[in-house]
């Protein structure tokens, strides 16, 4: 009996460089900023580029950074705010859909 892979959020890895650019920080900047001294830059280019999904501890502390919550990190079919940090904390935005 084979193991099925799980669904992988397609946009994650753009969602936290859109974090990390909304900051204005590196690779290493954000690493600092989020506390984050066990990630790696290595690892965190990988998050970013998609190779490899950040444990749960690693999205709650991009999504308190950010001021979103967690799910709108990991569902592809909710935008990040315009506006990084988002006070109050910001529950996503839906895309907007082109009319068919």
């Amino acid at each position: 009996m084979g193991k099925a892979s799980r669904h992988r959020p397609m946009r994650l890895g753009e969602k936290l460089t859109q974090i990390r650019h909304a900051f204005g920080l590196s690779q290493n900047g954000i690493i600092r900023k989020l506390g984050l001294t066990d990630i790696s830059r290595g690892n965190l280019s990988a998050y970013e580029l998609g190779r490899r999904e950040p444990s749960s501890t690693v999205l709650l502390a991009y999504a308190r950074a950010a001021g979103v919550w967690v799910d709108v990190l990991i569902d592809d079919e909710l935008d990040l705010p315009d506006k990084i940090p988002s006070i109050p904390k910001h529950g996503g935005i839906p895309p907007k859909r082109s009319p068919s």
